[in-house]
């Protein structure tokens, strides 16, 4: 019998890579103040962290930040990342956090905004609502590939190489033609560390073309009123994501 719940939450996110939040140990990690110090203390052990967001879906865990030039600096280069994704997969990755979660959070934090009393709830357990939920959009494969192929390598490669590899790690999933979100997409990146780069940078204007960011602009709450200090590309411990 298994008397350490920190030790089995700790093994199962290092081997299943992610947790819903439904889970049962997530659960009490979401709630019991004491028992997720205990999880983030044995994480911060090893050189690793918790990835929490309220408006994820999962969790999971990733690289310290002062761990990541232990791994990621070699040979006098930055590695794009260790889980074996190309420069061009990686920037796919960005662009479709850019598509589908930055227009999601947006409109979650515009619907758990509208909720009387939400403000009286600690930030790590707001409830995810069905609206919030039901917020993710796919998008449409043939879109993707038209608006971007031509910026990352081609049509063909995205389609053979990148998107099968991206969704093998759990950042996305393929149905019927259709790109939704993956368990890890939401953990990603920070939300409120970058946003800001893609709202402010070169790739806004990328994204305001396609209509993107139109509903950003006219959303209610902003990206520096709900910061989140959790997620980062360097997520999971397990060899297909950060360990």
């Amino acid at each position: 019998m298994n008397t350490d719940p920190a030790a089995r939450l700790i093994a199962r996110l290092l081997a299943l890579r992610f947790l819903p939040r439904d889970d049962v140990d997530v659960r009490r990690l979401l709630v019991d103040a004491s028992f997720r110090d205990e999880v983030e203390t044995r994480l911060a052990a090893s050189g690793l962290r918790l990835l929490a967001q309220p408006f994820a879906a999962h969790v999971s865990v990733a690289l310290a930040r002062e761990q990541e030039a232990a791994v990621f600096e070699q040979n006098d280069a930055w590695q794009a990342s260790n889980i074996g994704l190309p420069k061009d997969a990686v920037a796919l990755l960005v662009i479709l956090w850019a598509l589908i979660i930055l227009p999601k959070r947006e409109r979650q934090l515009a619907s758990e905004s509208s909720q009387a009393g939400a403000q009286n709830e600690l930030f790590e357990t707001v409830k995810l609502t069905a609206a919030a939920r039901d917020a993710s959009r796919g998008i449409p494969e043939n879109v993707l590939l038209e608006d971007y192929g031509k910026l990352l390598g081609g049509k063909a490669r995205l389609q053979q190489f990148a998107l099968p590899q991206l969704s093998r790690l759990g950042f996305i999933e393929r149905r019927n033609k259709v790109i939704h979100e993956g368990p890890l997409l939401d953990l990603a990146f920070d939300y409120a560390e970058f946003a800001p780069r893609i709202l402010e940078g070169a790739l806004s204007d990328l994204l305001k073309q396609r209509g993107v960011l139109e509903e950003h602009a006219q959303s209610g709450p902003t990206f520096e009123e709900h910061a989140q200090p959790d997620p980062a590309l360097e997520s999971a411990a397990a060899p297909e994501d950060e360990s």
